[in-house]
């Protein structure tokens, strides 16, 4: 696997998700969300699923658990996803910036 497969598959995932979520929840996990509900005083369930969904990513990307994942099934690291994406953007400015405005290749001056 590569970084455009890892990229594609990124895409994929999250037409997939959409915008919301509908989660089966066993009891051990109702009651960790109960818990957390009461200790945070939150009424929005929702805001404590996206709370850990970002507590798990963060977790991830700092223990190197999801290099570790992305290595095993794409050979790549998040590291490198992230250069991939800022690679192509910095290609594309750069394509911006030697064209002028209207996509015409001479130079503004030059007679």
């Amino acid at each position: 696997m590569s970084l455009d497969e890892l990229t594609a598959d990124v895409e994929d995932a999250y037409g997939a998700v959409g915008d919301e979520l509908t989660v089966a929840l066993d009891r051990e996990t109702r009651n960790e969300l109960a818990m957390l509900s009461a200790a945070f005083e939150s009424k929005s369930h929702d805001e404590l699923v996206r709370r850990a969904v970002h507590a798990l990513y963060r977790s991830a990307v700092d223990t190197g658990d999801l290099d570790f994942h992305l290595r095993q099934s794409y050979d790549v690291t998040y590291d490198e996803y992230l250069y991939g994406g800022l690679d192509d953007a910095y290609a594309q400015a750069g394509e911006r910036a030697t064209t002028g405005v209207d996509g015409n290749d001479e130079r503004r001056y030059q007679q």
